[in-house]
């Protein structure tokens, strides 16, 4: 087994040394090469997070770099595009970002990289069928974060509901990451109890269900408008990605995997339960999804494919 573990992080803004900070405190990787069009904020980035480095859990190499230190990466993760914006949603910043992430892996990829795209720019299922396109690479060697984040903060708003530790909460948000994302509730499980027979058991109202749904829906437009941007919990969603390859995991988590099928459709990137190990995506989780669900997964697969079709012209 191939036990190298260098990431490049390319984009040193506050996703991108928020990731490399959970990294370095969890020291899940031997290397890490930043790489940022402002290369002095990179290297600035570099000399802060080296400071903590005696005090880390494990020996890193920590640096500024370029695309040339992408030949020998394991893995690359994309985190540089134009920020969301207060009141803007994510598939409004698909244009710009479509050039900015062709760019990047056009670079990445002449560089001679072969190993695993990770893309977290947003909107980030568009962004990871860019990278695939323009890479070439397989469709298990490029991921996007896709709904891991929503799913965290579904978990977390479950086990707040219910007081109970967020650990034995198994629900999963499908779909888009953002506005048509959805929560298949059949699915969803606290120990090995289904959520929605806690609900009847306990006589709690179903419409919490979809308020907290809500809460994870408006969660990101919430703390944009109070803090102007999210990092925190993305990074930690990013290193979660990081480990399960590294570690060989096999794990199940909600990123963005390209649909060839298994949920009745193809040609495009949306978040669902995926098996992941040291190769990348090895299986899709295939859930029977009930009517209405499947319906709302459509509608989501729907709102990529528009986008897809409105950026093709600038993948030519």
């Amino acid at each position: 087994m191939n036990t190298n573990r260098k990431i490049v992080i390319v984009g040193a803004g506050f996703v991108g040394t928020s990731f490399a900070y959970s990294l370095l405190n969890q020291g899940t990787v031997d290397e890490v090469v930043l790489v940022d069009i402002n290369k002095e904020k990179a290297k600035g980035e570099e000399m802060d997070l080296s400071d903590g480095l005696p005090y880390a859990p494990h020996k890193m190499n920590i640096k500024a770099g370029d695309y040339r230190d992408c030949s020998d990466a394991y893995i690359v993760v994309i985190t540089a595009g134009l920020a969301q914006k207060e009141g803007q949603s994510r598939l409004e910043l698909a244009e710009e970002n479509t050039k900015i992430v062709k760019e990047i892996t056009e670079n990445v990829v002449n560089n001679g990289f072969k190993g695993i795209f990770i893309i977290a720019t947003n909107p980030v299922d568009l962004m990871s069928y860019v990278v695939s396109k323009v890479s070439g690479f397989p469709t298990s060697r490029v991921i996007g974060s896709g709904t891991v984040l929503d799913t965290a903060r579904l978990r977390y708003l479950i086990a707040e509901y219910l007081e109970v530790s967020s650990k034995n909460v198994h629900a999963y948000i499908l779909g888009e990451h953002g506005d048509s994302s959805l929560v298949p509730w059949e699915h969803c499980y606290v120990g090995c109890k289904k959520m929605i027979e806690i609900m009847e058991d306990n006589n709690y109202p179903m419409e919490d269900l979809e308020k907290i749904h809500d809460n994870v829906w408006n969660a990101a437009y919430e703390i944009i408008e109070k803090k102007k941007a999210t990092y925190y919990g993305i990074g930690m969603a990013l290193n979660r990605i990081i480990k399960a390859i590294f570690d060989d995991e096999k794990a199940i988590l909600t990123i963005s995997t390209y649909q060839n099928g298994e949920y009745g459709q193809e040609g495009i990137y949306i978040g669902v339960p995926t098996i992941i190990d040291r190769d990348g995506v090895k299986d899709i989780l295939r859930l029977k999804l009930n009517e209405i669900d499947q319906e709302k997964f459509n509608h989501s697969c729907e709102i990529m494919k528009k986008n897809i079709k409105n950026s093709i012209d600038l993948l030519l």
